[in-house]
């Protein structure tokens, strides 16, 4: 089965940013719609160059979040979680740069507890429990604010800023 790509809501868009700040609900038969919906999901994260995703930022008020960055030291294993819960946060935060599809080329320092555990159903339906550390656990977490209409700019440590982007075509 394939999916197809999605418009990812941007939070500039006021529109969008109402569906954003909604609460999601949860899952309550995980189906073929809802395996549709989480591989769509896979394909706009990716087509966007994300490394996790909500399902209401494609405009779908279900409790579903994705991970996936296969590349660099800090990998991050493919996963959907359906009705996502962190069940336990450990004392220790980090303070580290966040981003999100929903605000393009905007970053900013989120304070997030360093590791967690959580629990939710798999795309099948199987109840699942995990640990996640670093990136995995902040990816987690991010994703699951999203849910329940939180971002990432409502947890700021400090201002959002943007990176300068190069042109390969300017000459030297």
């Amino acid at each position: 089965m394939e999916g197809m790509k999605r418009k990812i809501l941007l939070a500039s868009v006021p529109k969008e940013l109402t569906v954003l700040r909604e609460v999601s609900t949860p899952v309550k038969k995980v189906d073929d719609k809802i395996r549709a919906l989480v591989l769509d999901m896979f394909d706009s994260m990716r087509a966007d160059n994300g490394i996790g995703l909500s399902a209401p930022q494609v405009g779908e008020l279900k409790r579903i979040i994705i991970t996936e960055y296969p590349h660099g030291k800090d990998q991050v294993p493919r996963t959907a979680i359906i009705n996502p819960e962190i069940i336990w946060t450990s004392k220790k935060q980090v303070v580290d740069e966040e981003g999100c599809l929903s605000f393009p080329d905007l970053f900013g320092m989120v304070k997030r507890p360093e590791k967690i555990r959580y629990r939710g159903l798999d795309e099948t339906g199987k109840p699942i429990e995990g640990k996640a550390g670093g990136l995995l656990a902040r990816v987690i977490q991010h994703e699951t604010d999203h849910l329940d209409g939180v971002l990432f700019i409502d947890q700021l440590e400090g201002d959002l800023y943007t990176y300068e982007k190069q042109d390969d075509t300017e000459k030297l």
